[in-house]
């Protein structure tokens, strides 16, 4: 009896026919052929096993997530290649998907590798929690759907209430990159042309204008998903939009502020822009008056408006003037300060004015017509609940009247009292002061007989220490009365006359003046006043946001009322016109509209630094 059936014990049919079959393979073979059909089972089993689980240098890299099936799916894709991928097998390497990198998600719709994983995760940040409050936007894409797909945009605290869709820059968006909360359209493009890399694509460059959701034209051989906003007017976020709904250069409003927060906005040079004035046509707003509506009052020429102020570092948004309002929603801003204050303040009337949907809305609470002989002037926005002051203070400190030795009154500037209408908006949402031309008159500079502190008035004292003491009083008063949690405190800096051969008093002149000073070489030293500011805003508690256009002003020689100033002129006036200049005050439109932007701009600064601070606290 052969060996194999020897020691087997037949239990049933079955075992009976694999003996059978056992005798019939095996039994007619000699003793050596069986020995060589064990080796040749005995390395095949061998063989297999090493191939199932020995792996790749390539695999041996690979994510987590991809690579726990590789080992044996190679096996197949060893010996039959076409069966799994559509690409051609590596020399070097198996094409397993562990080695490749890449795998599909069915959920997303994404197919990408994992090296372009990491590198979209390190490009994409994740929304400003300073602008984006949390919880205002999610980046999930399975969030994306449409009943959630709105749920970030438009949810920007205290800067983007007024918009209903967060713009995107469509042009830095790449390939298979979804913007955060954000519906999401694929837009495919055309078939492959050029040579491209199948485990990272490209990123794509978008070509076309931002419009409502259809499509957009990307870079050749890449398949994009792209967020398309809808943007209906021809201003985003402040910043301008070329005619045609064609982008000339969309931010989303985080990229802006955090632009504008890292930037000097008051380092920078006057560039020519043809669609400037933009806030409002010269003529159009009847509430300037008369000494700053230069064309109104014969003026021929009109490139001083022509020129916008450009920061080197960053690009600043024009004022969005339904923005603005949306933001003193419920507020009062104040300006106090000169007459420059007051040239800013109907800057800044005419251009909120021209914003509303009903000008009729707008008015001047006591009915008043003109801005010169009042002390104080509240414009009422009926719609947004809000007021725009102004308070007359040229000096900051007290005017004031002290008795001679032989009871004569003398006129006096008390150094060690703020003004008397301080206490009237001490408690306001915005307050934005000046001083500085008024320190430049006879009685100020000279400094004789003039300066009172406490009875005592000083028969001499220098206009440089009267006007420390005067802002150290002020800055006192700051930091006692106003409250820096309520209260977004500013100081607009000095800006420069352009008086030539003589004063404003002595036949100074600047009617000639149709262009900006171009070579910096030409420009006034930097004023004294505004180093004494400077110092006396570093021992303050309350922190002054500082609008130092003082330089960017000092330019603009082109752009005051010269012998513009008025219509009818006094029969002295008419014999010698070129006496009576204003080189100090400034045409509307023109410079102020610019200090207007920079406001804007640091209102925006002010509402970021605020809202991070308020993040950092929850977190």
């Amino acid at each position: 009896m052969a060996d194999g059936a020897k020691y087997h014990l037949v239990s049933s049919a079955s075992d009976l026919k694999q003996t059978a079959a056992y005798h019939l393979l095996v039994s007619p073979f000699p003793r050596k052929s069986k020995l060589f059909v064990y080796l040749f089972l005995f390395l095949f089993v061998s063989f297999t096993l090493f191939l199932a689980f020995s792996s790749s240098s390539s695999s041996s890299s690979a994510s987590l997530f991809g690579s726990y099936g590789s080992h044996f799916s190679s096996i197949f894709s060893h010996f039959f290649p076409n069966s799994t991928s559509t690409s051609p097998p590596d020399s070097t390497a198996l094409p397993t998907p562990a080695s490749s990198g890449a795998r599909t998600d069915d959920s997303s719709g994404f197919f990408r590798s994992n090296q372009t994983a990491k590198e979209t995760k390190a490009e994409t940040r994740p929304p400003d929690p300073a602008i984006f409050p949390k919880g205002a936007a999610n980046s999930s894409a399975g969030n994306s759907s449409a009943g959630n797909s709105s749920a970030g945009i438009g949810a920007v605290k205290g800067i983007s209430a007024s918009l209903s869709r967060k713009p995107t820059n469509i042009s830095s968006i790449s390939a298979a990159e979804t913007p955060p909360a954000i519906a999401v359209k694929t837009v495919s493009a055309p078939a492959a042309t050029d040579q491209t890399s199948s485990s990272s694509p490209a990123p794509a460059t978008a070509t076309s204008q931002t419009i409502p959701e259809t499509t957009v034209t990307v870079a050749k051989n890449v398949t994009a998903s792209v967020s398309v906003p809808i943007v209906s007017n021809k201003t985003v976020s402040g910043f301008p939009v070329s005619g045609g709904g064609v982008a000339a250069k969309v931010m989303t409003e985080e990229e802006m502020v955090r632009q504008l927060v890292k930037c000097d906005l008051y380092d920078g040079d006057w560039v020519r822009d043809e669609s400037y004035p933009v806030y409002y046509k010269p003529g159009s707003c009847n509430l300037i008056d008369e000494q700053f509506d230069c064309l109104g009052n014969g003026r021929p020429d009109t490139d001083f408006q022509k020129l916008k102020w450009k920061p080197k570092g960053c690009d600043l948004p024009r004022l969005n003037g339904k923005h603005m309002l949306e933001m003193l929603r419920g507020k009062r801003l104040v300006f106090v300060g000169d007459s420059l204050n007051r040239n800013m303040w109907e800057s800044l009337i005419c251009i909120l004015r021209n914003s509303v949907k009903n000008p009729s809305h707008v008015y001047e609470g006591s009915g008043r017509k003109h801005f010169r002989s009042e002390s104080w002037y509240s414009f009422v926005f009926k719609d947004y609940d809000c007021t725009v002051e102004f308070f007359a203070s040229a000096f900051l400190v007290r005017q004031w009247e002290a008795k001679d030795k032989d009871g004569t009154k003398k006129e006096t500037l008390r150094l060690d009292m703020v003004g008397e209408s301080s206490d009237q908006f001490k408690d306001a949402d915005i307050i934005l002061f000046n001083t500085g031309h008024w320190w430049t008159h006879d009685k100020t500079s000279k400094g004789q007989d003039y300066y009172q502190e406490g009875s005592h008035v000083y028969k001499d004292l220098k206009v440089t220490e009267a006007f420390r003491r005067a802002l150290t009083t002020w800055a006192r008063w700051v930091d006692a009365n106003v409250n820096p949690s309520k209260t977004f405190v500013l100081f607009r800096g000095y800006s420069a006359s352009h008086f030539s051969g003589g004063q404003w008093n002595s036949g100074g002149q600047c009617d000639s003046e149709t262009q900006p000073i171009r070579n910096k070489a030409y420009l006034s030293g930097y004023p004294w006043k505004m180093k004494v500011f400077e110092s006396v805003i570093k021992g303050m508690k309350t922190h002054i946001s500082y609008l130092n256009i003082t330089r960017m002003s000092d330019y603009r020689k082109d752009g005051h009322p010269s012998v513009y100033r008025k219509k009818n002129f006094s029969d002295e006036e008419r014999r010698s016109p070129l006496r009576f200049q204003d080189c100090s005050h400034w045409c509307l439109p023109g410079v102020p509209d610019l200090w207007n932007e920079l406001f804007y701009a640091e209102i925006l600064r002010k509402q970021y630094k605020d809202n991070l601070r308020q993040h950092k606290k929850k977190t």
